[in-house]
């Protein structure tokens, strides 16, 4: 992806008033919120907003004739009220279009499709492939704050005691690295992403993972922004599995096979 010459500021940013197009008219820069969760998002060693979420965003954003870009890096449960307070304008963490989430914020159209799946010790010594196996073991997992595996292990039954939520995905890899849990529920490119830079990880088989169908990922905007919004997923529709989207997003193990086809935002909305 390319680089931007920006720092990353912290989200305790100002709240500013009026909506993206009204900053714009302003001169001021479009404000992109993200945790740090790698290959989705995260901050460049020189505050630049990297991983392929940031890089779909960024392109398409310059696309559409903007390259004033500020990158806001904040924790995982902080992103959605930073959007609402005004802290930042787009959310391009990469966050699963669900319909709590749909009721806070806008979502773009799809920019990806993806599942969940364990990642635990090497070896997966205990099996674990399902939130059923973590119930009949009597085992424990541990997810970020936010992150709908919190909620899918629940649904499926898995004790609260047995379910430990920390502030992001390094606090949780922690946990597994040291013992204090055994598994940590995330998506499977993150876990891919934990696996291939820490040998004493594995993850579970994706295949057989039981928890929520595929998902589909998008951008978030607050619903004041709906025209930006609209004129964003104009540039959106042309970009999408162009040679340009996947010479950006390739390098952060983005597939052609992660790619939405004709899944929806509205019906993710729906269906969640």
């Amino acid at each position: 992806m390319k680089m931007l010459a920006l720092g990353a500021v912290v989200a305790t940013t100002s709240a500013q008033a009026g909506m993206l197009e009204e900053r714009l008219d302003e001169g001021e820069t479009i404000r992109l919120g993200f945790a740090a969760a790698p290959p989705w998002a995260y901050a460049g060693d020189d505050g630049s907003p990297q991983g392929f979420v940031n890089g779909i965003a960024v392109d398409v954003l310059e696309r559409m004739g903007h390259s004033n870009i500020e990158p806001v890096l904040t924790d995982w449960a902080s992103l959605i009220p930073s959007l609402k307070a005004g802290r930042v304008d787009m959310v391009t963490g990469g966050m699963y279009i669900v319909q709590a989430r749909c009721e806070n914020m806008d979502f773009s159209d799809p920019i990806g499709a993806f599942g969940d799946t364990f990642v635990v010790p090497a070896g997966n010594p205990k099996n674990l492939e399902t939130y059923q196996d973590l119930i009949d073991q009597d085992l424990t997992m541990v997810a970020p704050s936010g992150y709908n595996t919190l909620a899918d292990a629940e649904d499926a039954g898995v004790p609260e005691s047995s379910v430990t939520e920390v502030p992001g995905t390094t606090q949780a890899l922690a946990a597994l690295r040291t013992g204090r849990t055994d598994a940590v529920a995330i998506n499977v490119l993150e876990a891919k992403h934990a696996a291939d830079m820490d040998e004493s990880f594995d993850i579970s088989d994706p295949d057989l993972f039981v928890g929520r169908e595929k998902q589909v990922v998008g951008i978030g905007f607050r619903s004041e922004d709906a025209s930006f919004r609209e004129a964003f997923n104009d540039a959106l529709a042309d970009y999408m599995g162009s040679d340009e989207m996947m010479a950006t997003v390739t390098p952060d193990n983005y597939l052609e096979a992660f790619l939405p086809g004709e899944l929806t935002t509205e019906a993710a909305c729906r269906a969640n």
